[in-house]
């Protein structure tokens, strides 16, 4: 067990594929495949998500202190602040994978505070993560795929007697849609783990589009980009503003936000201690102080 452990830490699986002749059959994508169902967009300008006097508290530790906030249909409001201000919480708390100890999270005007995450997303919410989630040895086609499953309704046994071939069609047809929308056309029988990191982040990014959302929470989307990454990334999001798409990122360059955004919240320990446009924001004084020490 532990030469197994030590020699194939990917499984036996990959090992047999390296010492047999067996060709992987890549997935077909069938165009004529009839097209999920789409939600309807909220128009532009609706309030998409509210936070109403949210607050986190872990024990003595107060992560988030009566934090309220917008985002409105085809809007880029940037949630920035010093490491440790509590930017990831909130967005733990508006998407589900945690909970508020007191406050409301309203998305499209209903509560939706203490609700499941995946409940959410089937709402029309879907965000990313920091550090990125990929499957490295799937393709980028099957990667995307798995942000429709939501939009099936196959279950298991279906999917055992391969009773599911049509739904799976519609859903690689969807994520194909969705690849060739964020530029990732080409690598679309990839694996996931071969593409750069840039190119990794535009893929979670086509993975949550594939969900249907109104709304995209995006953790640091820039983080780790090179100069030319993070200009596609940004004519990504602007491309899905125009779209009418609301979204809500956290990120700490301060070019890449103060360049993209409508509207900028600035956080410091847990509290919002200032709000408005990315040119006021930058010369506001205590955003100075919380992030130079000093004017």
């Amino acid at each position: 067990m532990i030469i197994v452990l030590h020699r194939t830490s990917d499984g036996l699986w990959p090992l047999v594929l390296r010492l047999l002749p067996i060709r992987e059959r890549r997935k077909h994508v069938d165009q004529n495949a009839e097209a999920l169902p789409r939600r309807v967009q909220p128009p532009h300008g609706e309030v998409i998500l509210e936070a109403k006097n949210v607050t986190r508290r872990f024990g003595g530790l107060t992560a988030n202190n009566n934090m309220s906030l917008q985002v409105k249909a085809g809007e880029i409001v940037a949630l920035i602040g010093p490491n440790g201000a509590g930017k990831s919480t909130m967005f733990n708390q508006l998407s589900g994978v945690d909970t508020p100890t007191s406050g409301a999270v309203l998305f499209r005007g209903k509560p939706v505070t203490g609700l499941s995450s995946r409940t959410i997303a089937a709402l029309g919410m879907s965000r990313t993560f920091q550090h990125v989630k990929l499957l490295p040895r799937m393709s980028v086609l099957e990667n995307v795929a798995i942000g429709a499953h939501r939009r099936g309704v196959k279950g298991v046994l279906s999917a055992a007697w391969r009773l599911d071939r049509k739904e799976e069609a519609r859903l690689l047809r969807e994520a194909a849609l969705q690849i060739e929308r964020v530029g990732l056309n080409e690598h679309l029988h990839a694996e996931a783990g071969s593409l750069a990191l840039g190119q990794q982040r535009i893929l979670e990014i086509a993975r949550a589009l594939c969900s249907d959302p109104c709304l995209l929470l995006l953790d640091e989307p820039a983080a780790g980009l090179r100069l030319k990454e993070k200009q596609a990334l940004a004519e990504l999001l602007k491309r899905l503003r125009s779209e009418g798409m609301a979204v809500l990122i956290v990120e700490h360059d301060m070019d890449f936000v103060m360049n993209l955004v409508d509207h900028v919240v600035v956080m410091e320990f847990g509290e919002k201690i200032a709000e408005g446009l990315p040119e006021a924001v930058q010369n506001d004084p205590v955003v100075l102080e919380a992030y130079l020490g000093g004017v």
